[in-house]
């Protein structure tokens, strides 16, 4: 079966920003032209980096309808439509769809969770509420819940599940996923290992890294898609300290914090995220300051 790729390379789950009533729309387009004019190969909407959990059904839309009005088609629109109540997921879905999202991404159901059986039955049922392409998100260190690999191969024969965002930081997994569905696009959901999952077949980064240096996450993603492996090693391994720190605390608390320091005006965190820690701050700070970024 040929399935949709939607990108390759590097795509931002990009922060949104917020002020005291709602989402700073003006600064969500400067956020969104900064990302595009350095490389970002796609804007991932509404994620875990963007909140999406925080924001009320209404608000979530206007902020996917804004992106993709911004974006005005310069790169793929990649919706979080994810929950853990498959009708809601349906609903948000379908909504993104009619507001011109170009795929979705749906994260595993967290909390109540389900079983391996239950995970086919919600997917398939959000899939083809839409005709859009669809990335399944693995990322059980937040929803407590893994996508078994027979579950994948199971989800891959379904013609809108595309491709999968795979955080479970397990590089043995990742391996198993790739020998098993070889139809599904692969991307690294962990910053710290872009390079391996690509050197497994994936195609690219959805990056929290990339909120603060977009180009060179394109590159490291580009270079290893041109066959520069040492120069996207080289990258990789460099940005280690700087990822290490964007991941001291819960993110999104380190890059919109780091996205202030660098003076970006990204706002506030919604509660229950608050300030980080004085000691985490100071490694922050460190980090970016060794990069040239503060």
């Amino acid at each position: 079966m040929s399935k949709k790729l939607i990108f390759t390379g590097s795509g931002v789950a990009i922060v949104t920003p917020f002020k005291e009533d709602g989402v700073d729309f003006d600064k969500l387009g400067e956020l969104i032209d900064f990302q595009i004019a350095h490389k970002t190969d796609a804007i991932i909407i509404c994620g875990t980096t963007g909140e999406a959990s925080t924001m009320p059904d209404e608000e979530h839309l206007s902020a996917i309808q804004y992106a993709v009005e911004r974006t005005a088609g310069r790169v793929p629109v990649i919706a979080g439509t994810g929950s853990n109540d498959t009708a809601h997921g349906i609903e948000l879905s379908k909504r993104a769809a009619k507001v011109g999202a170009d795929a979705l991404l749906l994260v595993t159901p967290y909390y109540n969770k389900t079983t391996q059986k239950g995970l086919v039955l919600h997917y398939n049922a959000i899939a083809t509420a839409t005709d859009l392409p669809v990335i399944l998100y693995n990322v059980p260190s937040r929803t407590g819940l893994n996508i078994d690999v027979a579950t994948a191969k199971e989800l891959a024969k379904t013609e809108q599940i595309v491709a999968i965002k795979e955080a479970s930081g397990n590089i043995a997994y990742t391996a198993e996923l790739a020998a098993a569905c070889p139809e599904l696009t692969i991307y690294s959901g962990n910053d710290d290992m872009i390079v391996p999952v690509m050197s497994l077949g994936g195609k690219g980064v959805i990056s929290v890294l990339a909120n603060v240096v977009p180009e060179e996450t394109h590159d490291l993603c580009q270079k290893f898609l041109d066959g520069d492996v040492e120069g996207a090693r080289k990258l990789q391994l460099d940005y280690l300290d700087l990822v290490k720190a964007l991941f001291c605390e819960v993110n999104p608390i380190p890059v919109k914090t780091a996205l202030n320091l660098m003076g970006m005006e990204v706002g506030l965190l919604r509660a229950p995220l608050c300030e980080m820690a004085d000691k985490n701050l100071d490694v922050l700070k460190q980090a970016l300051a060794r990069h040239g970024l503060i």
